[in-house]
């Protein structure tokens, strides 16, 4: 496909997926004082026999302020009419003023991507506290049965919060056992930092993430998910064949480094498709997502 194409076939994906009007929670509660300190819930719109599958959702976005969870909400409801119990997670992000005389990587062109600590503490916290806010504000979901689901940067935070077990042992955010999760879906996730850097991946964002090229190298083994493995959680990664944000060679980057590992992460790759059918509710690429999420929870 031509490159004018191509970019065409790319800006009409992010179109449609961006298109769908916000879809407001049925509850929500905050797990710290901040306001981006918060988690949306969905109530299953089907009325199951039992307790629903719970599936908790990362919101990409590059880890910068301007994207916020609203904008995957149509997903969100689109799983609750599925038949799930979601949690849509929000959490402190990029934007504000570079320290004097750090550099982005990126010419320092666009906003900084996340916040360290803060991304890390917040999205550990939000999981930490989970199951408390679940039980008070979403009885119809059964928190055994929980899949951890993200997008683009959310899903380099979903496959980081699930190896949480593996940090280095003075990682503030190591846990002493794994989460007890049925699984992750990592949706086109920014799974291999090194590889995300290589390809500009959104302006450099995993190096902003970190810090800048002081923090880069010594950081990484506490926020890469390549570099923590293996987990022993069940691991799906959903990749379009044709995305032009976070390019297949990252999440095939992950695939290998889990098989090295003695671990298999699945990669299911899907032809003809970009980066953001993945959540959108309008796309057939987010059926299958919906149907992974599936297998792993029920």
């Amino acid at each position: 496909m031509p490159d004018e194409a191509a970019a065409a076939r790319a800006a009409a994906e992010e179109e449609s997926a961006f298109s769908h009007p916000t879809v407001d929670p049925d509850a929500t509660s905050a797990y710290g004082t901040h306001p981006d300190q918060v988690i949306d819930f969905y109530a299953p719109r089907t009325a199951p026999d039992s307790p629903a599958p719970l599936v908790v959702v990362l919101h990409g976005g590059a880890w910068r302020a301007r994207y916020d969870r609203r904008h995957i909400t149509p997903f969100a409801d689109y799983l609750a009419r599925r038949g799930f119990a979601v949690a849509n997670v929000e959490y402190r992000r990029g934007g504000e003023p570079l320290i004097p005389g750090q550099s982005t990587g990126d010419g320092d062109a666009t906003p900084p991507a996340g916040r360290w600590p803060d991304t890390f503490d917040d999205v550990a916290a939000a999981l930490d506290a989970l199951p408390g806010l679940v039980r008070e504000v979403l009885p119809q979901a059964d928190p055994r049965r929980t899949v951890l689901t993200g997008h683009s940067a959310g899903g380099h935070l979903a496959l980081w919060a699930a190896a949480r077990h593996v940090l280095p042992p003075d990682a503030p955010w190591r846990t002493d056992r794994p989460a007890p999760l049925r699984g992750v879906v990592a949706l086109a996730p920014i799974a291999d930092f090194d590889v995300a850097e290589k390809l500009d991946v959104c302006g450099h964002a995993s190096l902003q993430l970190l810090g800048g090229h002081d923090g880069f190298a010594e950081r990484r083994p506490y926020a890469d998910p390549v570099l923590l493995l293996p987990t022993g959680i069940a691991t799906t990664l959903v990749q379009g064949r044709t995305d032009q944000v976070v390019p297949q060679a990252v999440a095939e980057s992950y695939a290998d480094a889990a098989a090295k590992a003695g671990e298999v992460a699945g990669l299911t790759l899907l032809e003809d498709v970009g980066h953001f059918p993945l959540i959108d509710p309008a796309a057939d690429a987010c059926a299958v997502v919906a149907e992974e999420i599936a297998q792993l929870a029920w």
